[in-house]
Parts: C-alpha cells; sequence; structure tokens
C-alpha cells in the first residue's frame, strides 16, 4: 500500500473492513483514554476524521451527551459499513469523505480525533491546515494510534525513518504552520498520542 495515494489506501482498508474489529478486539480502551484528554464538554461538536469502524464514537458521543454533535469521516465505504453494522451510526453522524476535503463548515467543530490517520494523509500540512479550517480557535486535535511508533514498527516489520512526519521534530513545526500549537506529545510503548490546541488566527 502507498500511504499516500488515496485510492491505494481505500483498497487496503476496504479488504480489511469485515475484520478489523475482531483483528484488534483490545484497542477500546485505549481509545477511550485518548479520547478522554480531549476534554469535551456535553453539548460539544467532535469530529473523528479517518473513523474506520468508528472505534472512538462511541466515548465521543458520551463526551458530548445528548446536546452534542458527532461526525464520524472516512474515505473507505466498507469501514462506515462496518461502523453501522456495530451500532457506531447510533453515535454519530457517518459520512464518506476523504480527510482533506471535509464537508463541514468552518469554526463548526470543538475538536478533531483522528487515529492512525496523519502518516496516510497524500500531504499531511495540507489535511491538517483543514482540520483547522473546521476548528473553532480553541478547538483540540488528538493524532492518536495505540501502540507508540517503535512498537508498531516492530509488529510491522518495516523500520523508522527521520522523516516519518509523526515524529515530534517533524510534527511540531508542521502542526504549527498549519494553525495549532503541539501541547503533549507521548510517544511510547503503549500508544502514541499528540495533541494540540488551535491557535487564533
Amino acid at each position: 500500500m502507498r500511504n499516500d495515494d488515496p485510492a491505494s489506501v481505500r483498497e487496503f482498508f476496504a479488504a480489511r473492513a469485515d475484520t478489523w474489529d475482531t483483528k484488534y478486539p483490545d484497542d477500546t480502551p485505549a481509545y477511550e483514554a485518548a479520547v478522554a484528554e480531549l476534554g469535551l464538554r456535553a453539548g460539544e461538536s467532535a469530529l473523528d476524521a479517518g473513523c474506520g469502524t468508528g472505534r472512538a464514537l462511541p466515548a465521543l458521543r458520551a463526551a458530548v451527551g445528548a446536546s452534542g454533535r458527532v461526525i464520524g469521516a472516512d474515505l473507505t465505504p466498507e469501514m462506515l459499513r462496518v461502523a453501522a453494522r456495530a451500532g457506531r451510526d447510533r453515535a454519530a453522524l457517518l459520512v464518506e469523505a476523504e480527510a482533506g476535503r471535509l464537508p463541514l463548515r468552518a469554526r463548526s467543530v470543538d475538536a478533531v480525533f483522528a487515529a492512525g490517520l496523519v502518516h496516510h494523509l497524500p500531504d499531511p500540512a495540507a489535511g491538517l491546515r483543514e482540520f483547522a479550517r473546521v476548528a473553532r480557535p480553541g478547538a483540540r486535535l488528538a493524532l492518536f494510534h495505540p501502540l507508540g511508533r517503535a512498537a508498531l514498527a516492530a509488529r510491522r516489520g518495516y523500520t523508522l525513518t527521520p522523516d516519518d512526519v509523526r515524529d515530534e521534530p517533524n510534527l511540531r513545526p508542521l502542526l504549527t504552520g498549519s494553525g495549532w500549537e503541539l501541547s503533549v506529545f507521548d510517544d511510547g510503548d503503549d500508544r502514541y498520542l499528540a495533541l494540540a490546541v488551535r491557535t487564533a488566527d
């Protein structure tokens, strides 16, 4: 799979959608903990960009409550179908969309959650700018994975390279130039979490 080609990414995840949740059955607590760090409040709006099968959506809904709004956007319709089959469409509005071209108004969400997504974007800076476009000033962004980069590389048999967009020296200026300020960076064995805040224009 080419990480920077949307068609290749869509094909990769489409072939794995039906077994995705059974392949990674123990990730839910890690997703819930990452969502909790966004500090969402009742009545707020949250976007799960690249939501996949929607594992974060119930936690996002619980955080914003019945009066809040949750949108799950994903490039791969097969993943969205699995999310709906699991009942996660009751937690969020599911939308087929590329992360770099979101069908949302400017300044319309209070938080963006993106799990395992940023390194799949064909242009990470453009994707982060699009997240900034739909985010209100002061909104929070969580870039997350239930494994840290080194642990994930060991599991999948590849070597980390210095140009990895998820590495802090690369990510921090990328976020700054895209309208975000990095506030937390945690790349341990058991998770990857970068939290950022939307800066004022």
